[in-house]
């Protein structure tokens, strides 16, 4: 899934907006740092799939909403690496942001980034209003303490962890945001869209647990091995390996499956079974040596 060119130039405009004439410099640096280079950029990828297969014709609102959703992930990747829950020293193969600026400007940077995803749907919203509200909503409950992705990190602090409440916060909730917020940016109604985004995030979870289980620190850009060290909830340690790679399958299939009814159904498929045969693309359990 290569990434867009829309999205880059979506987050360079977005992160203009926090450049003020007296901006903190570290604060200043920091929030590009976390933001560029990219990874992959999923989940702003797959809003503007969505959003070309229902028509795009807003395309200044859709990529405002792909620059915010990335905000969120950039943001929650920041919080997630702190020494309080994943104490990361790397991220996207640099080191991460508490280890480069110090931990109250990482504190600070995911702060900050969180507002600014905001901003930029109020800004973007003028000439769509209602659409811009709807996008707002959506995305708020996807960061959230209800089934967002605070209550996903929160699942780790609890004494009892239910597994499928945990995955869906912690990981579906920014992918059920991706293709709702797609939908709604270009005027369809968002709910038929929940069941691809849920089961796509379900599949990249599952997929995530198998390469903390199997792949080597520097294939993932950031230590490996942390379900286990941490004690942390995943699908391999549940399933075994051969179960959660079954489990992953069975999920892939699904999504397919899922897409609703709409003039891009066809391509957006495709773009789906591309996206499912490479987050297939798993080592062995003899890869770690």
């Amino acid at each position: 899934m290569p990434q867009d060119g829309r999205i880059e130039t979506a987050l360079a405009r977005a992160l203009a907006l926090a450049k003020a004439e007296f901006s903190p410099p570290l604060l200043a640096a920091a929030l590009p740092y976390a933001v560029f280079p990219g990874g992959a950029r999923i989940r702003p990828t797959i809003l503007l799939s969505v959003a070309r297969a229902c028509g795009d014709d807003t395309p200044d609102l859709t990529d405002a909403a792909a620059a915010a959703l990335e905000l969120i992930h950039c943001a929650s990747l920041v919080h997630d690496d702190l020494p309080a829950f994943d104490n990361a020293d790397q991220r996207r193969g640099k080191a991460s942001i508490h280890r480069a600026f110090g931990e109250p400007l990482a504190v600070l940077t995911g702060d900050s980034l969180i507002v600014l995803a905001f901003q930029v749907l109020a800004q973007a919203g003028q000439s769509a209003p209602l659409r811009a509200l709807q996008l707002i909503a959506a995305l708020s409950q996807s960061t959230g303490a209800g089934r967002g992705i605070c209550a996903g990190q929160a699942w780790e602090s609890e004494p009892q962890v239910n597994l499928h409440a945990y995955h869906l916060s912690k990981t579906g909730a920014l992918f059920m945001a991706a293709t709702q917020m797609g939908a709604i940016a270009a005027g369809h109604e968002a709910e038929p869209w929940e069941d691809l985004g849920k089961l796509i995030g379900e599949a990249f979870q599952v997929a995530d647990d198998l390469k903390d289980a199997l792949s080597p620190a520097e294939a993932l850009g950031k230590p490996a091995g942390q379900d286990v060290v941490l004690q942390r909830p995943s699908a391999v340690r549940s399933l075994g390996v051969d179960g959660a790679r079954k489990h992953l399958e069975d999920i892939l299939s699904g999504a397919i499956a899922s897409i609703p009814s709409c003039p891009g159904e066809a391509a957006l498929a495709q773009m789906v079974l591309a996206y499912a045969r490479r987050i297939m693309e798993i080592p062995s359990a003899s890869a770690r040596g």
